[in-house]
């Protein structure tokens, strides 16, 4: 109760934050809506598991506010799935080199928009996401981990570069990159002769997705 609690306070700061954030272009603007359904390939650097083998969903809504000509604020709620995977590496039945991480968030991502041509979307920005899930498993054994013990920060701030291209009409496809500006957890590893180290852990996301847009005609005319 308490987690679905956090999470409908988080969509409604969303809400709220939109709404204040566009409410000086809706009188001349008409804004466009999003739907937005993907899935990603996740990996977390400094956690010594390499590769993005880590699937995952990402669904949301969105708005896009004009603000000039082929210029474009975007403002997203969305539930995302990042972590990392690595399979088993040996074939010893207690230390087997197997690792899952599982962290979900909900993030609210705000980003700049240039469309050329009316076919190309290019855009950069910011996200927060608040954790609000986690679960790891070592050597195929789960681990205490949870979103609520503070192993991994609560928060993850993130930088975005961001692709979009029109498949047809309102549908667009859309790649998307993203790479934590703050760490999420520092681990400490040590080897079987005693050497210890530590490293600074970082989510880095590939992401592949679908974005039906509305109100795209209107508010091309009206910009216009």
């Amino acid at each position: 109760m308490m987690k679905k609690n956090r999470t409908l306070r988080l969509l409604a700061f969303s809400l709220v934050t939109f709404l204040i954030f566009g409410q000086k272009c809706a009188f001349s603007q008409v804004i466009k809506g999003e739907m937005i359904a993907g899935f990603n390939l996740a990996q977390v650097d400094g956690d010594e598991v390499y590769g993005y083998k880590k699937p995952g969903l990402q669904l949301g809504l969105g708005a896009m506010i004009p603000i000039a000509k082929k210029w474009d604020i975007s403002l997203e709620t969305i539930y995302n799935e990042k972590g990392a995977n690595q399979k088993a590496q040996y074939r010893s039945d207690s230390l087997n080199g197997a690792y899952k991480l599982l962290l979900n968030y909900v993030e609210v991502p705000v980003l700049v928009h240039f469309t050329d041509k009316e076919f190309i979307t290019v855009g950069s920005g910011f996200s927060w996401g608040r954790l609000i899930s986690a679960k790891e498993f070592e050597h195929g054994v789960q681990t205490p981990t949870t979103a609520q013990n503070n192993v991994y920060s609560p928060n993850d701030f993130n930088v975005l570069l961001d692709l979009r291209m029109r498949i047809y009409q309102r549908l667009k496809f859309n790649f998307r990159y993203q790479y934590s500006v703050t760490k999420i957890r520092n681990r400490e590893f040590s080897t079987l002769n005693g050497t210890v180290w530590s490293r600074n852990q970082y989510n880095n996301l590939l992401t592949f997705r679908l974005v039906y847009v509305f109100n795209e005609e209107r508010s091309e005319r009206n910009r216009e």
